[in-house]
């Protein structure tokens, strides 16, 4: 905007300068065509009322006593030439001074020859003075030319020089106050667009897919910036009704994915009961003696496959529908040394930096996602291995409870570290690989977080953390 500004500053002052030698120009001229006019008028009434023939060569004889008075009376310089452009009479006494006779110019003297008018206006300058020289034919009462009238026009610029630095002057103030002002308003403009484009970029910088996303409101906005709120509150609708569909389609396919996984859990156990039945019937002989103890072998065997197919619909019954949370206050650090108690295992390790860190959660949740980790850090440590350590710890930071689970077990592999929270991933011979998806799905409900640092053959360390809601 100020670069436009100057730009058309530039272009007025240079108009003005413009219009103003313009206006000069056009001054001189015509007062040159006032004088000239006036003058020849003066000059054709000495001569019809000389006594002298009206000849070239009596011009001098004619005007020795006029032309000083004429130019007086017209504030001119006076000069008369004959035909081929020498001098004859001049109101300048300094022509007496001079040694030659100053002559025209032949080249000019050829252009007033050649003129329909036989009038000619030399431009030159002198001195760094600008000058005019009119000349136009003498002619007597029959019309024919005996002399030629130059009148040297000096061109005084000084009135105008003087308006163009006044102008130019006051316009250099004009143009500084209405900088500043433009300054100002400019500020204040563009304070005004930038909020209202930093309300914009704040809004599109928390939008997300999967959240519900709050539309702009600003009044008085300026028509551009109101398009753009519009678009974007536009992007806001579509934006959730395609996460609508998108949560949707996520929640059929992991529903299709656990029914496969579920699906092929019960397959397993259904093939060693099959094989064991028809075995059992192939063979059944009622008179052999040791039938019982047979019938018995095979009740545990169906027994063992029966349980088998009830840990995996409890898995799946624990993960598809969570019970409702019942918070209440808590110390945290009490509850996880009491969830602790449960293992035998003497290598576990309890710290707290705290004695008492209050939180409001479900007790129950809470305790199954201590024993859930401990549980995962106990089996990711090796039977073989000698010198085995599970360290849990409980502290507080900012505005959050901590709990870290630490092992010293055979970590876990690189290919394996992004899918440790996905429902059906597990490397383990058995389960469904369902409990750190479930204590994910426990601890994001609370808006917590759970992430975790490994190094294979070193250990895992996983770090819950709950904000704390007094």
């Amino acid at each position: 905007m100020i670069f436009l500004t100057l730009i058309a500053s530039v272009l007025i002052a240079a108009v003005s300068i413009y219009q103003f030698r313009k206006e000069a120009r056009e001054y001189h001229q015509d007062r040159l065509e006032r004088k000239e006019i006036a003058i020849t008028e003066h000059i054709n009434y000495v001569l019809q009322n000389t006594s002298f023939e009206l000849t070239t060569e009596n011009l001098k004889y004619i005007f020795r006593e006029k032309i000083t008075e004429i130019a007086d009376v017209h504030s001119m310089e006076i000069n008369l030439f004959d035909l081929k452009g020498n001098l004859l009479i001049s109101s300048r006494a300094i022509f007496k001074l001079d040694k030659d006779n100053p002559q025209i110019n032949p080249s000019t003297l050829k252009i007033i020859q050649s003129s329909l008018d036989k009038r000619y206006i030399e431009f030159s300058e002198v001195d760094g003075q600008s000058i005019r020289s009119s000349y136009s034919y003498l002619k007597d009462t029959k019309f024919k030319p005996m002399g030629i009238l130059n009148l040297p026009y000096e061109e005084n610029t000084e009135f105008y020089d003087n308006e163009v630095q006044n102008f130019l002057i006051r316009f250099g103030q004009v143009y500084i106050f209405m900088f500043f002002i433009s300054i100002v308003l400019s500020y204040f403009l563009s304070s005004y667009i930038t909020k209202s484009l930093k309300i914009i970029s704040d809004k599109l910088q928390e939008t997300e897919l999967y959240q519900r996303n709050e539309k702009i409101v600003i009044e008085d906005g300026s028509k551009e910036i109101n398009l753009l709120i519009n678009s974007y509150n536009n992007m806001v609708d579509k934006l959730e009704e395609s996460a609508t569909i998108l949560a949707q389609s996520e929640r059929e396919q992991a529903w299709r994915e656990m029914a496969k996984q579920v699906a092929h859990e019960i397959k397993n156990p259904l093939t060693p009961m099959r094989l064991t039945v028809q075995n059992f019937q192939r063979k059944f002989d009622s008179n052999d003696p040791n039938i019982t103890k047979k019938l018995d072998d095979y009740t545990k065997t169906i027994l063992q496959q029966i349980d088998t197919m009830t840990a995996v619909a409890g898995a799946f019954s624990n993960f598809a529908a969570m019970p409702a949370q019942q918070n209440e206050t808590l110390n945290v650090v009490k509850i996880v040394k009491m969830a602790l108690e449960i293992f035998n295992e003497d290598y576990i390790q309890f710290s707290a930096l705290e004695d008492e860190i209050i939180a409001k959660l479900d007790r129950t949740q809470l305790i199954r996602v201590i024993t859930n980790l401990v549980k995962n850090a106990i089996q990711a440590i090796p039977e073989e291995q000698e010198n085995k350590s599970v360290f849990v710890t409980v502290f507080r930071q900012d505005n959050e409870v901590k709990i870290a689970v630490k092992d010293n077990g055979k970590g876990i592999s690189v290919e394996n570290q992004e899918h440790v929270f996905e429902p059906k991933f597990t490397t383990k011979s058995s389960g469904m690989g369902l409990g750190l998806a479930i204590i994910k799905n426990i601890i994001e409900n609370y808006n917590g977080t759970i992430t975790f640092e490994t190094e294979p053959n070193s250990g895992t360390e996983f770090l819950v953390s709950f904000p704390i809601n007094k």
